[in-house]
């Protein structure tokens, strides 16, 4: 799992063109999974979800994923599930201080958002983890348009 992850994030910009379409056709079946009823299409869609961004990812269904601005590299893969940056205590070899088997993931995304074409999203500030919305569809919250990708935040300064 962890070569995939590493993978993921050394071809963030392949993966980033085959998302963007998918985010674009995720939007415009709103209507459509309106009518089927969201309520619905949670169970199945989280499932699907789970097993393709796990397996490239090691997603963690956090529900408000933010792998478009941290160049693939999911920052709740790091053990103290930091947010917006590394702790401080990334090892010289740029491996983390918990785990130092492990290269710090903020050091992954740094890598991962240099290969994107919205790379520079990565200075963006990102919400704080709402722990309600764990194990739930982060694609259906995109659908519903609760949640804007990353070319469309704008940096906060």
């Amino acid at each position: 799992m962890y070569r995939v992850r590493l993978w993921s994030v050394r071809h963030a910009r392949l993966l980033e063109r085959v998302y963007r379409p998918f985010e674009a056709w995720l939007v415009r079946m709103h209507p459509v999974f309106v009518r089927i009823g969201y309520e619905r299409l949670e169970r199945p869609v989280r499932v699907v979800e789970r097993a393709v961004k796990g397996a490239l990812f090691d997603c963690q269904m956090c529900g408000y994923c933010v792998l478009s601005s941290t160049g693939l590299a999911c920052p709740m893969n790091c053990p103290k599930q930091m947010r917006n940056g590394p702790c401080g205590g990334v090892r010289a070899d740029g491996n983390c201080e918990v785990n130092p088997d492990m290269v710090c993931v903020w050091a992954e995304a740094v890598r991962g958002s240099r290969n994107m074409h919205y790379g520079h999203t990565i200075a963006l500030v990102q919400p704080a983890v709402d722990f309600r919305l764990a194990g739930s569809s982060s694609w259906l919250h995109v659908a519903r348009g609760e949640q804007r990708s990353a070319s469309d935040r704008t940096e906060v300064s």
